[in-house]
């Protein structure tokens, strides 16, 4: 002889496996379950963390926004003690749209931020808890 096995007959689905090879599957589909769950996870976070990065760098800037309205809220401060009013006056309209520059940056990065919190993967935890409920329905059958 030299060494060839007789081909195993290939199983149909209507045979019934034996307990380890169902137990095998289980475990193989479980553990594809809950690493797709972890990368829906991953996913969800680094979404979330985005957001608040995006939001936080809004803040930022509403900050850097304001920070100008006052120096110019200054320079308007002191045109109109000492000239006339058309100088001062555009310069109080400067003023204006920088502080109106701020608020809007400030309502948008607040925005980012309440849609960035809380930073839990509620999508991917809601998936895990609708798939442990098959789990569970499927193991009463």
């Amino acid at each position: 002889m030299t060494g060839t096995t007789a081909p195993r007959p290939t199983q149909t689905h209507d045979e019934h496996h034996s307990v380890g090879e169902l137990v095998g599957q289980a475990s193989e589909q479980l553990s594809r379950l809950v690493r797709q769950e972890v990368a829906l996870a991953k996913e969800e976070l680094a979404e979330k963390g985005r957001r608040a990065g995006r939001g936080g760098g809004l803040i930022g800037a509403a900050g850097a926004v304001a920070y100008a309205g006052f120096l110019a809220l200054a320079a308007t401060a002191a045109a109109a003690l000492s000239l006339t009013l058309p100088v001062w006056a555009a310069a109080l309209i400067v003023t204006g749209v920088l502080f109106a520059l701020a608020g809007l940056l400030a309502v948008t990065g607040r925005a980012q931020l309440r849609r960035a919190t809380p930073p839990t993967p509620e999508e991917a935890l809601g998936s895990v808890r609708a798939d442990v409920e098959e789990i569970r329905e499927r193991a009463h059958r």
